[in-house]
């Protein structure tokens, strides 16, 4: 009698969750708190290791002063995990020992980077590995210099801060050492554009970089449907995002307002750049015009790209529907771009994804609401915030009680694992048919 495979994405949602349960376990032992002899609470640990492993960054304590340096080293070690992606991490420790992968790693890796277009599997589990390690030294070293050289910081510190800041960058995790984020360095561009760079590269998505390194070199490169709607789309989003922050936060005297207009432009850019899931803030978000607010809960909610360390719905999702309306605008029978046809699943993938996700935060912002009294856009900036695995907060997360906090908590494990993957993993038994039914056009709109 065989014995039942368990499908990947259980794998992959029983994987977040025991390195989580790692985590909370490891925060609560009283080496990882600043304070001598005392340990977390349970809640705090748990809190903190669920959105480290999430690559989320939202907090309830401050990270810098509540948690010791290897309480710190702890949560970074728990979001380079969760960034990397737990199957990746286990097939490329399989390649290191034995230079093969068997079968049922290849599919547990696929579930993860949903590389299933890219054909080698294993070509890309290693660009994973020299993408991560090359781009977080880089921007590491860039830091390192610049808060030594530029800011005066010791070495030593200047290190760490360095080093702790591109790990949480490129994984988007958000998480710093700072209690202001990097508010202190809005003016700096030789802080702000390598930790841009890194979120940037890191929020792609590993099947996106993939390609653009396969191309690189040729005079005219030939991108997918994918990298381009990735690419394109990213740009458009950080541009849409830049301008309207610039016009909505130009005067107010909270963020903006008291900067030149060098410094607004780079703080307004960082700011656009930062809220698809990176969550650092180089301005005061809990200072928002209401304007400002509503196009985070957008940037948010779409998050960055495929298969890479950011999350929301993804970019590709939300474009395939843009372009799902244009086409139907038109009249057109098809849902075409740049001489392609998405095809059908594709479409439904995209529409299932982004229902599932409205319906998910919509209940948790319904479930949230009884348990305080905090003003409706701030408490569902947070929800956004957490679903989306974006960690930027406008100061309230500390104040929610520990029933909102679990809402918290359970969101961005669901935000980060994913909803249709989470769904699938719910799902014991999937029945492929054989059959059709009659088809039939009820009248919608």
């Amino acid at each position: 009698m065989t014995s039942r495979v368990a499908h990947p994405a259980v794998v992959l949602a029983l994987s977040f969750l025991s390195v989580i349960a790692l985590g909370t376990l490891l925060l609560m032992l009283p080496f990882a708190r600043a304070q001598a002899g005392e340990s977390a609470p349970f809640l705090t640990a748990l809190f903190t290791a669920t959105s480290a492993v999430c690559v989320t960054g939202l907090v309830v304590v401050d990270t810098g002063t509540y948690w010791s340096g290897t309480g710190q080293a702890v949560i970074m070690g728990l979001f380079q995990i969760g960034g990397f992606g737990m199957m990746t991490s286990a097939t490329l420790m399989g390649l290191l020992i034995s230079g093969q992968m068997r079968i049922r790693t290849r599919l547990l890796l696929q579930a993860e980077t949903h590389s299933l277009a890219l054909g080698d599997v294993k070509s890309v589990a290693k660009l994973v590995l020299k993408v991560t390690v090359a781009v977080e030294l880089a921007m590491a070293l860039a830091l390192w210099l610049r808060f030594a050289l530029g800011h005066g910081m010791p070495w030593g510190d200047a290190a760490w801060h360095g080093l702790f800041h591109s790990i949480s960058a490129f994984n988007n995790a958000g998480f710093s050492t700072w209690g202001d984020s990097v508010m202190a360095y809005s003016g700096d561009a030789l802080v702000l554009v390598p930790l841009m760079l890194a979120i940037v590269i890191g929020g792609l998505g590993f099947p996106v970089l993939h390609e653009l390194l396969a191309e690189r070199g040729r005079k005219r490169p030939i991108w997918s449907m994918h990298t381009a709607i990735t690419v394109w789309g990213s740009l458009a989003l950080v541009a849409l995002g830049t301008g309207v922050i610039l016009l909505t936060e130009f005067d107010n005297p909270g963020t903006l307002g008291p900067m030149g207009w060098a410094h607004k432009a780079l703080a307004a850019l960082f700011t656009s750049v930062s809220a698809r899931t990176a969550g650092f803030n180089a301005i005061d978000i809990g200072a928002l015009t209401t304007e400002s607010l509503a196009l985070h809960y957008v940037l948010m909610f779409i998050g960055g790209g495929s298969a890479g360390t950011a999350g929301g719905v993804k970019v590709t999702t939300f474009f395939v529907l843009v372009l799902v309306v244009w086409n139907e605008i038109r009249g057109h029978r098809d849902v075409e771009f740049r001489g392609r046809r998405i095809a059908d699943a594709v479409q439904r993938q995209a529409i299932t994804i982004m229902v599932l996700s409205a319906a998910v935060v919509s209940l948790a912002l319904l479930l949230i609401l009884p348990l305080t009294t905090l003003p409706l856009e701030k408490v569902l900036f947070e929800l956004v915030s957490a679903f989306g695995t974006v960690g930027l907060s406008t100061g309230i997360t500390a104040e929610l009680p520990p029933g909102a906090q679990s809402i918290i908590i359970a969101l961005m494990f669901v935000g980060r694992v994913g909803v249709v993957t989470l769904a699938v993993a719910l799902a014991t038994n999937q029945i492929r048919r054989n059959y059709r039914y009659p088809e039939e056009k009820p009248i919608v709109g």
